[in-house]
């Protein structure tokens, strides 16, 4: 059996994902944490992008509490050109040109899932290789207006099947896609 590569990404109803820190909080409650961490416990390895590792070092690391706790002691996987010496521990950097490859032989390890958390070039990047398993897409009842949308228009077609949704009191959707076979 091999391990599932989940995506989790914040959403506004027109498709904006930029920034969720700056929109996201006030419609999120115990609920959503739970369903949150029911997620991360899922898991137990972190896929990073680069400029959402960057952000996450700056901020997890000081943290303390259960999803803090996952996200510092998980290993973390991080696709850079650049990034050299990684500081917050536990992190391993992956070259893009080798990423299915990588990819491939961490889904063939004993273990539960593979989660990534924002990083949506690389969400994209792995739905165009058929790499991603499981997307989890949080829809806040927001219009946004403007901002980087999770799927770019003139995009590749994507077959995805609802498996799973829940509607949390906050009006946010939690929908689970799996790709198509």
């Amino acid at each position: 059996m091999t391990r599932r590569l989940t995506a989790n990404v914040y959403v506004s109803l027109d498709g904006v994902v930029e920034a969720p820190e700056k929109w996201h909080f006030p419609y999120h409650d115990d609920a959503t944490q739970e369903a949150v961490l029911a997620g991360m416990r899922a898991a137990d390895t972190v896929l990073l992008g680069r400029n959402t590792y960057d952000i996450f070092a700056g901020a997890w690391p000081e943290r303390t509490g259960e999803m803090a706790d996952w996200f510092n002691l998980s290993p973390k996987l991080v696709v850079s050109t650049t990034l050299r010496d990684p500081e917050w521990k536990n992190t391993t950097v992956l070259a893009p040109e080798r990423l299915i490859e990588e990819l491939n032989q961490q889904k063939a390890r004993p273990g539960r899932a593979i989660a990534v958390h924002g990083s949506i070039s690389l969400v994209r990047a792995l739905l165009a290789h058929g790499l991603l398993d499981d997307l989890v897409v949080m829809v806040h009842p927001l219009v946004l207006g403007s901002g980087r949308r999770l799927f770019p228009e003139n995009g590749p077609r994507l077959p995805l099947r609802l498996a799973a949704a829940t509607t949390f009191g906050s009006g946010i959707q939690s929908l689970t896609y799996i790709k198509e076979k």
